[in-house]
């Protein structure tokens, strides 16, 4: 190495420094679109799932250190929705950065001095811009392998989608509630979403929420449309309560009417000698919900 490279080496490290050290003590301008985030509904929970995760790996070790230290800007565009499909951590997404512009940085530089060592000298230009365009393309390989990974993700989720839908029917059609349709659905298949959508039935069960707005959130969250239609197909069906039909194997001695309006204590008879166990509303004639056949059948 002259003279000169050495001089221009020293003087590149030493602007590096500077600039580093006024970046670090010059304050920083909020990231509005963070901002924003912060103040949806729903940060909160994405935080929890997101940030208070255990530390398991030294990826999210660094990741964390990132999140505290360095400017929300810093990252680009973080894609949320594949990493809540694939359930990776924030911490660990930013990790992966971190880890492979690392390598980037260093890889060059090793074979530089491997090259060194048989005797072929290799002007420092060379692996100083090796360098930083090796960081720089690494930097974004885990955004394209979350991309790639959550396409696949959402494909299955799809095809499991439309397994679920057909149990839930076939749950309803057997005189189940809507969330109890939903709930032992998600209990009969295997698979990573049927495990993702009980989870969320019964996350939404101990909080009191409804399972249909748990749904909905749970498609906003992976970006999966189909979820959402399903949820609201659900929220109607738990609206609009069904008519006093009778189980399968038996059958009414005519067609089965809405319940009377008039309440009772406990039971409300039909005319047809079905009766529900719970009062009809006063205000609308509302149907039953589980019917049951009265003492004569």
């Amino acid at each position: 190495m002259t003279g000169a490279q050495l001089a221009l080496a020293s003087g590149a490290l030493i602007t590096l420094g500077l600039v580093l050290a006024v970046w670090r003590l010059v304050p920083a301008a909020p990231d509005l679109g963070d901002v924003v985030e912060r103040l949806s509904p729903t940060y909160g929970r994405r935080r929890r799932g997101a940030v208070d995760v255990p530390v398991t790996g030294g990826k999210e070790r660094v990741g964390l250190w990132a999140m505290r230290n360095l400017p929300g800007g810093v990252w680009g565009r973080v894609p949320n929705r594949e990493l809540a499909l694939l359930r990776i951590s924030l911490p660990r997404y930013y990790g992966e950065k971190i880890t492979f512009a690392l390598l980037g940085l260093v890889f060059p530089s090793v074979l530089v001095l491997v090259v060194g060592l048989f005797g072929f000298q290799v002007p420092v230009v060379v692996p100083v811009a090796a360098s930083l365009a090796l960081a720089g393309a690494l930097w974004f390989l885990p955004n394209l392998n979350v991309r790639d990974d959550a396409k696949r993700g959402r494909l299955e989720f799809h095809r499991a989608l439309g397994a679920y839908v057909d149990l839930v029917a076939l749950e309803r059609n057997s005189g189940s509630g809507p969330r109890q349709a939903m709930e032992a659905a998600a209990g009969i298949g295997h698979s990573w979403v049927f495990h993702r959508v009980g989870e969320e039935l019964a996350r939404s069960r101990w909080s009191g929420q409804a399972p249909w707005d748990a749904l909905t959130t749970l498609a906003d969250e992976v970006g999966v449309p189909e979820l959402a239609d399903l949820a609201d197909i659900m929220r109607l069906s738990g609206r609009r309560a069904p008519r006093c039909t009778p189980p399968s194997g038996l059958a009414p001695r005519r067609s089965a009417p809405p319940c009377s309006p008039t309440p009772r204590a406990r039971r409300t008879s039909c005319p047809n000698g079905w009766w529900c166990p719970a009062a009809c509303s006063e205000s609308s004639s509302s149907p039953c919900s589980s019917p049951r056949p009265c003492s004569a059948c």
